[in-house]
């Protein structure tokens, strides 16, 4: 893919699906994740082994960028950018983001049509700055970008992209590779989970109804999510037109140490918990992924053995379903279809989920508490429940 708009070449629209979003941005979508990671080339290669990602753009020190290394990897509609800092630079940031968390999600990108706006909508409703609106520019045209900052040291850079027609950004240059593992199916960004410290959900859901203009889609409670040793509480944030989803999870009280409380200790705070991408074929996208070494939560047999009462009639086959330890849930516009890894670092910290969506536009809270029995088998082994 040599054209960004290429990957851009879909209808994100701005029709208002949650008319409660004020939606003054507006946003367009999600234009990349940026994670810090302690060897981007390495982990660069480990996305496109195992996740099927494309090698997309590149920037280093032989683009002329002194104090760090970048590399995009593409698949459909998501992008991802791992960024290592270079030594003897004036980057601490990255390093002392490293020390502390480990490889994890710094940027949230999200992309606008005007970055400028929406940097000045949200600081002046009280989004603290995570850097003034600036122009880049190369050959290709010019980008515009801002930021600000949201839970832990996690940010959103809005991006305006209108005016440029390069690989990627300026500084970046297309990023040739004879290694390029097929794609396994992954299409586009379903949400991204943000766990907070006790007492903060509140804060962050109403810092993004009122800074950035969402509406809070569900709440879900202790007894929704809860099994007989832990528990935490959520509620999902969504822009106006559905494209942008945060669910914000904070610990509940339960009798062990909940898998939030878990994430906390070893991101040493708040931080995305995990990003969900979407799927056309569930079986194909996880059938592929394991086949190329990605780790699965292992749901119990026994979850299935009533999952076909509570779900009702599915297209899949419930014995593949099964095989793969793919769950299903329904609520009233259809059902899901989702499956969750293990961490994809060293730290009990970051992990993605894969979903299919036939209709269904929730969460999956029939199979929150399988889910976290899994969870909780993977504390214990760990021995932090």
């Amino acid at each position: 893919m040599s054209d960004l708009k290429d990957a851009q070449n879909f209808d994100y629209g701005l029709e208002k699906i949650f008319p409660e979003a004020d939606d003054f941005l507006p946003l367009l979508g999600t234009d990349y994740v940026e994670l810090y990671v302690g060897n981007a080339k390495q982990a660069a290669h480990f996305y496109k082994t195992a996740f099927g990602f494309q090698s997309l753009a590149y920037a280093g020190l032989e683009t002329g960028l002194k104090d760090r290394t970048s590399y995009v990897l593409v698949q459909d509609k998501i992008r991802l950018v791992l960024t290592t800092p270079m030594p003897g630079t004036d980057n601490q940031e990255i390093f002392d983001h490293l020390a502390k968390h480990g490889d994890g999600v710094k940027v949230i990108a999200l992309w606008v049509d005007d970055a400028t706006r929406s940097w000045e909508e949200t600081t002046k409703r009280g989004a603290k700055s995570y850097f003034e609106p600036r122009r880049e520019s190369d050959e290709h045209g010019e980008v515009v970008r801002s930021g600000i900052h949201t839970y832990g040291d996690t940010v959103h850079v809005f991006v305006e992209r209108k005016n440029y027609n390069g690989v990627f950004m300026p500084n970046f240059e297309p990023w040739e590779s004879h290694y390029n593992p097929a794609p396994v199916g992954l299409k586009y960004i379903d949400h991204m989970v943000g766990n907070v410290d006790w007492g903060q959900m509140n804060v962050w859901s109403k810092f993004y109804n009122e800074v950035m203009g969402f509406a809070n889609l569900i709440t879900f409670d202790d007894k929704d999510i809860s099994t007989e040793y832990t528990a935490l509480m959520s509620k999902v944030m969504t822009n106006g037109n559905g494209r942008i989803k945060f669910p914000i999870n904070e610990p509940a009280a339960g009798k062990k140490k909940s898998q939030i409380e878990e994430y906390i200790d070893f991101y040493q705070g708040a931080g995305c918990q995990h990003i969900a991408v979407a799927t056309d074929d569930i079986v194909f996208t996880v059938s592929e992924m394991k086949k190329r070494g990605v780790e699965f939560l292992y749901v119990p047999g026994t979850y299935y053995d009533t999952v076909g009462e509570r779900v009702g009639e599915i297209a899949e086959s419930m014995a593949e379903l099964k095989k793969n330890g793919i769950m299903v849930d329904r609520d009233d516009e259809g059902y899901l279809l989702q499956i969750f890894t293990k961490p994809v670092a060293d730290r009990p910290t970051l992990f993605f989920e894969i979903i299919q969506r036939k209709g269904a536009q929730s969460f999956g809270k029939g199979n929150f508490k399988a889910l976290f029995e899994s969870i909780e088998a993977e504390q214990e082994r760990r021995g932090t429940l």
